[in-house]
């Protein structure tokens, strides 16, 4: 009989070959762990989402060319509360004697003392990742240890910054697993369910993670929440598979229980993660490549999850059967049958109702604050970093740095866009090569004749002639060499350098004390030089009295690009900051939420047009979760608070490709039972079937998504977290109260936009009595059947006959009355279900 039923079941065959081969499956999943384990350390974690932007973005331009060009120390500016000037004047030495420290600004301005507090501006001698300025920075804070000490640096915060959001996930994790935990202890039906199902995905986890290897490098916001995300979305998978071996192994040995409930898992498990990937695979096609990055990790967190359960887990549960036989405890999940009356009750009420709040959410989350820069987001923790930002701008205010690029060469140019930018009200400085002064007569730029740089450099005039001479050859410029040296005009610095270049090659030959003073003297040209000239570019650096972001800000972004334009007509100017990179991301926002959107509910509804073969009802189930979506980000809005760009794209994508399965899971199961019994009654038994299945993933994934957004002090991590738990929760009020009621109003659409008729709907009859059958029987007639038989039986059937091919029928005959007699039915494949009776013909007393 076993044997009769595997031959032409695929998926009983690959089930089989699974099972059978586990003990090989095990070493070759030994063998993924440990490859996993080492590759972990070895994945580049990028901290900064500015790399993100667009390859064609002035920011991302901008900051290539920074990189390629110029040279940018590190720096840090550290305020010191409570004390007086006298001591803080002090403490200047000792921070200017730290090995690695290149400059300390600080005067009695009120730039750097107010009240009590005093800020230093501190330069370091490398750039921001060199070790020599983290070891500078750290030697810094040892300094000032004994003091109340607020630290806003770039250097050695990428370390900080993943210490300390590693600690916090490792937190969140735990937590979370605790969590599940207690949520399966409720929901399962024995104890030793809990660790197959823990091992399946920790191991699912370790591949991905390890994995993560072969991308080269992922987003620090990728790394850190994909782990608590891949949990949250794919339990689920090993859930199904683990409450199909819990139903077979009633009937079945525990081997051949695993082998069935496998076949029967694969291909629901599969069609049920593809609406979860396509919400991921969306996520790819964002302008921001940071949804491509988080999108192609968490596509392979499901994969592996899927791996997991479809190789590993059979394993596993065999290992535990006994275990799980020893351990059984009833479902504490309680069945809702007053959401289903409540539902029949307000069919025509709550359908016109949602339809007013859609509208009114897609208007309030339309019309949502969004927010580019990670420093305005407001988190439950926060970092240190961003204590001491906020510490520090609180008593002296915001620095908004931007930095503005124009092409090298044109010194007069430069020093009349300069003063141009220092006339306006907003600019605090305007740093460039031509406004940094030499003395009280000249700025390192001013073109100054061979007597005059005699004077300024103290040096012989015939000797500066010569000078001239060979500058004027080395730069091709032979006109003044015949014309009258005395009359060619060199700038400042590119004469200074060309000398201290003749002095290093012994062409020119000077004093101790010329000695010192040129060689400090190149120390500072070349240093600005390197910070402020760069092989094609010159580089400006102002400070700005604005926000971050902000209209405002972003127009006087344009009033300074105008004042370069107007000295650099046809010329490339590029600005580069904070506030060119949030409108960078606020310009790539519109079009990635449309992508976004577009594509989720696209994919999405293919998805579910294909599972039910109808063209209205993922009309229907795509607008409940997409009217959650709105729902969501308008509470945001009604509350005045803005919201982060990336947690609106991300939780979106996440929202509409995770949710829909519960969206899915209540229909699948009401249009099942309304095949078997009356809609009202359908409706109610479909809420009860379907209520441990979202209570356990709902439950999972809304309590991963407020832990991470109240313990993340990562303000991008949490503000995704708090973003996804909230939207998970509404996802479940709406498909336990409202979507309900509009599959029962929408019944008569979902009927007339299905591809196929269903007959059996208007077939269906009760028969009661003593009947004899002959042909193929499935369903629950006082026990679960699914054999061709032939006898008879004494009780009630609720039969749903169909004729699917002429000459083949299964004869159901009334024996003593009490019923109607048969019909006919062939090849009828009913879906399975829950208290009521299904039977289906195939073939007559022989096949």
């Amino acid at each position: 009989m076993e044997e009769k039923r595997e031959k032409g079941n695929f998926w009983l065959t690959v089930a089989t070959f699974i099972v059978n081969k586990r003990k090989a499956i095990y070493v070759l999943f030994f063998i993924a762990i440990i490859y996993s384990v080492v590759s972990v350390n070895k994945v580049s974690v990028n901290q900064d989402i500015t790399k993100y932007l667009p390859a064609d973005s002035e920011t991302n331009r901008g900051l290539n060319l920074m990189e390629e060009q110029f040279l940018t120390y590190g720096s840090a500016r550290v305020m010191v509360s409570n004390i007086t000037y006298t001591d803080a004047q002090k403490l200047v030495d000792e921070l200017e004697a730290v090995k690695g420290v290149k400059e300390v600004a600080f005067d009695d301005s009120e730039d750097h003392y107010t009240g009590t507090n005093a800020l230093y501006d501190i330069t370091f001698s490398g750039e921001e990742e060199e070790q020599v300025s983290k070891d500078a920075m750290n030697a810094v804070r040892e300094t000032l240890a004994d003091y109340d000490t607020y630290v806003s640096t770039e250097v050695g915060a990428e370390e900080e910054t993943s210490k300390a959001l590693a600690k916090d996930m490792n937190l969140i994790l735990v937590l979370a697993v605790i969590i599940i935990v207690a949520v399966l202890l409720l929901s399962t039906k024995a104890y030793m369910e809990i660790p197959v199902l823990l091992i399946t995905f920790g191991v699912a986890a370790i591949l991905n993670k390890g994995t993560n290897y072969w991308l080269g490098t992922i987003s620090s916001v990728t790394d850190s929440i994909a782990v608590v995300l891949q949990l949250a979305l794919a339990i689920d998978y090993a859930i199904i598979l683990c409450d199909r071996f819990m139903e077979e192994h009633e009937t079945m040995d525990a081997e051949s229980a695993v082998k069935v409930a496998l076949s029967k898992a694969i291909p629901e498990i599969s069609a049920s993660s593809l609406t979860t990937i396509s919400g991921m695979v969306a996520m790819m096609f964002m302008q921001f490549r940071l949804g491509y990055d988080m999108g192609i990790v968490l596509v392979k967190a499901i994969i592996f999850s899927l791996v997991s359960v479809f190789l590993l887990m059979p394993g596993i549960l065999l290992l535990f059967a006994k275990g799980i036989d020893n351990s059984h405890h009833r479902c504490y999940v309680p069945n809702i049958t007053f959401a289903g009356k409540l539902a029949n009750k307000t069919k025509y009420i709550i359908p016109p109702l949602f339809v007013l709040v859609l509208v009114f959410a897609f208007l309030k989350s339309s019309g949502c604050e969004y927010i580019y820069d990670t420093s305005s987001v407001e988190s439950a923790k926060k970092s240190e970093s961003k204590i001491a930002k906020e510490k520090i701008e609180g008593a002296f205010g915001t620095s908004n740095q931007l930095v503005v690029m124009v092409p090298r060469g044109n010194y007069e140019a430069e020093e009349k866009t300069l003063k141009e930018i220092e006339k306006l009200d907003y600019v605090d400085s305007a740093l460039g090569l031509a406004n940094v002064s030499i003395n009280d007569d000249y700025v390192l730029t001013d073109k100054i004749s061979p007597r005059d740089f005699s004077e300024l450099a103290d040096l012989d005039i015939e000797i500066v002639r010569l000078l001239y001479v060979a500058y004027a050859y080395n730069q091709e410029q032979y006109g003044p060499v015949f014309t009258g040296i005395d009359e060619y005009d060199v700038p400042i610095i590119d004469m200074f350098l060309f000398l201290y270049d003749q002095y290093e090659q012994g062409y020119v030959t000077l004093d101790d004390e010329m000695d010192k003073n040129l060689n400090e003297l190149y120390d500072t040209l070349h240093d600005a030089k390197q910070q402020l000239q760069g092989e094609d570019y010159s580089r400006f650096v102002l400070s700005l009295r604005l926000p971050v972001e902000g209209e405002e800000t972003y127009a006087a972004m344009d009033e300074i690009r105008g004042i370069c334009r107007r000295f650099y007509p046809g010329k490339d100017v590029i600005l580069v900051g904070n506030s060119t990179s949030d409108h960078d991301l606020m310009s790539s926002f519109g079009s990635d939420n449309l992508i976004i959107s577009i594509l989720t509910a696209l994919f999405v509804m293919i998805i579910l047009f294909f599972t039910f073969q109808s063209a209205g009802l993922p009309v229907l189930l795509v607008l409940t979760i997409q009217g959650s979506i709105w729902i969501n980000f308008s509470v945001p809005a009604l509350s005045g608070e803005p919201v982060f760009f990336i947690a609106y794209l991300i939780v979106s994508a996440i929202q509409m490709g995770a949710t829909i399965d519960y969206a899915i899971v209540i229909s699948n199961r009401y249009l099942q039972l309304k095949q078997l019994m009356p809609i009202k009654e359908a409706i109610v038994e479909t809420l009860n079937q379907s209520f441990p299945t979202i209570f356990t993933s709902g439950s999972i994934l809304t309590c991963a998504g407020f832990l991470i957004g109240r313990i993340a002090s990562d303000a991008t991590v949490a503000s995704i977290g708090i973003a996804l738990g909230r939207g998970t929760l509404i996802s479940i009020i709406l498909v336990l109260f409202v979507l309900p009621q509009i599959l029962l109003f929408g019944d008569y659409i979902i009927e007339k936009t299905a591809l196929t008729i269903n007959l059996s709907k208007y077939n269906a009859r009760e028969i009661g009595g003593r009947m004899s059958v002959t042909g193929h029987v499935r369903g629950y007639i006082q026990g679960e059947i699914d054999a061709d038989i032939k006898g008879s039986f004494q009780g009630k059937m609720n039969a749903s006959l169909e004729t699917w091919v002429p000459g083949k029928q299964t004869n159901i005959d009334m024996l003593d009355g009490g019923g109607q007699d048969g019909g006919t039915s062939e090849d009828t494949v009913f879906p399975e279900g829950c208290g009521a009776a299904e039977a289906a013909g195939k073939g007559g007393d022989e096949e």
